[in-house]
């Protein structure tokens, strides 16, 4: 069904339903949740939600396609020699901090799809994201693997783990430190080796 996406009303309704059905995961969980349920939490009836989603299924996962449609937007900005050519420890990627900044502005759902009761596919889907969008980027530096310390395969393993780690962190923590700050914190992370971050010496 064609719908006009523009209207206010129409994005003030899908707004709700997308902020009851989160916060309906926070509280129980996705398999849980019914239409019912969903509908009663935003004070709206089941038919405006048919109007707009086939089932929770849906809400979900165009609720999830919308956020994941955000962070490809930002992706299309990265460019992998702004990080080879950055010398600054006391400045964040600038690129980094427009993607806390979407991570902040939308951290409900981030904290809820990555949090113990949220959908256990998004994790996978959004690492996905960073190998595609991000890493796969640095192919055009990568050379041979007799030239370089450490597996390519394995290095993006541990650069997906250890990203997402931080953010999901950033998340639970409830965002304490500004979009700029943690961009800050990730830049020297990565400028950084893991004893050198920890202010340890030879």
């Amino acid at each position: 069904m064609s719908e006009n996406t523009n209207d206010p009303r129409i994005v003030r309704t899908m707004h709700m339903l997308r902020e009851a059905l989160l916060e309906l995961m926070e509280e129980q969980g996705f398999e849980r949740i019914t239409v019912k349920d969903i509908t009663s939490k935003a004070g709206l009836n089941r038919g405006t939600f048919y109007l707009h989603y086939a089932d929770k299924y849906d809400l979900l996962e165009k609720t999830t396609e919308d956020m994941m449609q955000g962070l490809r937007q930002i992706a299309q900005t990265f460019d992998p020699l702004d990080l080879v050519l950055h010398e600054s420890p006391d400045t964040p990627f600038p690129f980094t901090v427009r993607l806390f900044e979407y991570f902040g502005k939308h951290a409900r759902f981030f904290s809820v799809m990555l949090g113990p009761k949220g959908d256990p596919a998004f994790s996978s889907k959004f690492q996905e994201f960073m190998r595609v969008h991000l890493l796969d980027k640095f192919n055009e530096f990568h050379h041979s693997e007799d030239h370089v310390p450490v597996p390519w395969d394995y290095l993006t393993a541990y650069l997906i783990s250890a990203h997402l780690g931080i953010v999901q962190y950033w998340l639970e923590q409830g965002c304490k430190h500004t979009p700029w700050d943690i961009a800050l914190m990730f830049t020297r992370m990565t400028q950084l080796s893991p004893i050198q971050s920890a202010g340890l010496k030879k």
